[in-house]
C-alpha cells in the first residue's frame, strides 16, 4: 500500500501492527499535528483513527473485487497532549457484508487515553 504523498505520510503516521481485525499505528505530536494553542489537533486524532480503521478494513476485504472508504466517524478527545507520540489501537467490532465498525483508542506513551473513536467503514464493490 503506497503511503507516500498522502495525509498518512504528511502527518507522520506509522503502521506498527497489522493483523486480521487489529491495527496499531503511531503519530508524532509536533508542528504537523498540533493546533495553534500547542495541543494535539482533534482533526489529527480523527485522521489517525480513520487511517487505522480504513487500513484494518482493507485487510479484511477481497482486494480484487472490493474497496473500502470511511462512512462515519466520531471521536471524544478526553485528554490533551502537547508533545511526544500517540498510539492508536484499532479493533473491528462488526464485520458485515457492506460495512464494518471499528473501535479505536488513542493513547499516550503511558497508555493514558487521549481519544476514543468509532469509525464505520463502507465496503464498496469494484466495477
Amino acid at each position: 500500500m503506497e503511503m507516500k504523498n498522502t495525509l498518512i505520510h504528511a502527518l507522520g503516521i506509522q503502521i506498527t501492527t497489522l493483523e486480521k481485525g487489529k491495527v496499531t499505528a503511531t503519530m508524532p505530536v509536533d508542528e504537523r499535528t498540533k493546533q495553534p494553542f500547542g495541543l494535539l489537533h482533534g482533526g489529527a486524532s480523527v485522521a489517525l483513527a480513520e487511517t487505522v480503521a480504513s487500513i484494518g478494513a482493507y485487510e479484511l476485504v477481497d482486494k480484487e473485487t472490493e474497496a473500502v472508504a470511511g462512512l462515519e466517524i466520531n471521536a471524544n478527545h478526553v485528554r490533551p497532549k502537547t508533545d511526544g507520540f500517540v498510539t492508536a489501537h484499532g479493533q473491528v467490532l462488526h464485520r458485515g457484508k457492506t460495512t464494518m465498525v471499528w473501535d479505536i483508542k488513542i493513547v499516550d506513551e503511558q497508555e493514558k487515553l487521549i481519544c476514543i473513536s468509532r469509525c464505520t467503514v463502507a465496503i464498496i464493490k469494484k466495477n
